[in-house]
């Protein structure tokens, strides 16, 4: 499957890009933004795309270096597999200096969905990993590993289910749980029948919570925004791209503490969402939500 990256036209429009500028894709995934944001800096500009997820990073070369005509350009191109709260010590390796913008489009792609193999859909029965990098303990352990109780916190906490506790148990019961399919099948039969009277999948705010706590996403993210002010150039651009009500929260508070502490001057009062249009050639778009801030 394709990744299509949200709301491009609006994240291009409001990071206002200029040849020769440096910028930092911090989660790279297919590419689509970066390759946008590439064109846009060329041909004296330098980005950097950092994704956690080394198998996405070989594709995203191909995607971003498909715009460019000359080893001149491709010389422009930095991509290092790592994560996006590493930027402060990753700028200091590579000898970069501060940048002149950022962009963190926090959804998983498309691929890492469909073709990972590694228990991120409830659609598909993979083995239960739910990991970007191999050196993170797989969720099939955390299920195991984790108390009934801490199991039902983190259901209630990172996915804002309701049936946390009737979950968890149910999760507990049934180990070992080794594959998505049969993870999501002890969930759909802990709830009841009309569960959020058919709107979404009765695993859907399960898979959200144990994916988030097994990869640190929101304590990755609070990391990386404590580290705003030292990585970016005064003028310098940031623009977050969220799914879902804690990482937009997250984001929401932290630029507005920037504002009070007259660091940066909010680019956008209330989120961008996508247009119908938008929605209807991209749904995973219906949720996306981009704030954006410009650092003074």
């Amino acid at each position: 499957m394709e990744h299509v990256p949200v709301l491009l036209n609006e994240v291009i429009k409001i990071l206002d890009l200029h040849p020769g500028e440096f910028f930092i894709d911090g989660t790279l995934g297919g590419g689509g933004h970066a390759a946008e944001i590439f064109r846009k800096i060329s041909p004296k500009g330098t980005l950097l795309g950092i994704d956690w997820d080394k198998t996405t990073i070989e594709k995203a070369q191909k995607n971003i270096s498909a715009i460019s005509k000359s080893e001149s350009l491709i010389s422009k191109l930095v991509l290092i597999s790592d994560n996006y709260k590493n930027i402060p010590m990753i700028l200091k390796e590579k000898k970069l200096g501060k940048a002149d913008g950022v962009l963190l489009d926090l959804g998983f792609s498309s691929e890492q969905l469909t073709d990972s193999g590694r228990g991120f859909s409830f659609l598909r029965d993979e083995p239960l990993f739910m990991t970007y990098s191999k050196e993170t303990k797989p969720a099939y352990r955390v299920l195991s590993e984790e108390s009934e109780s801490n199991l039902k916190q983190i259901i209630r906490e990172f996915g804002e289910e309701r049936f946390a506790s009737r979950i968890a148990r149910a999760i507990k019961k049934n180990l070992p749980i080794l594959n998505s399919g049969k993870l999501a099948a002890v969930v759909a039969g802990a709830v009841p029948g009309n569960y959020e009277r058919g709107r979404i999948h009765p695993a859907t705010r399960t898979f959200q919570a144990i994916r988030i706590f097994v990869n640190r996403e929101l304590e990755n993210l609070k990391i990386f925004l404590g580290e705003v002010p030292s990585i970016l150039n005064p003028g310098a651009r940031l623009a977050v791209i969220s799914f879902h009500s804690l990482e937009d929260r997250i984001v929401k508070n932290r630029f507005r503490e920037l504002k009070t502490e007259g660091l940066a001057e909010l680019l956008t009062k209330k989120p961008m969402i996508a247009e119908a249009g938008e929605i209807r050639g991209n749904p995973r778009s219906r949720s996306a939500k981009l704030r954006a801030i410009k650092i003074l």
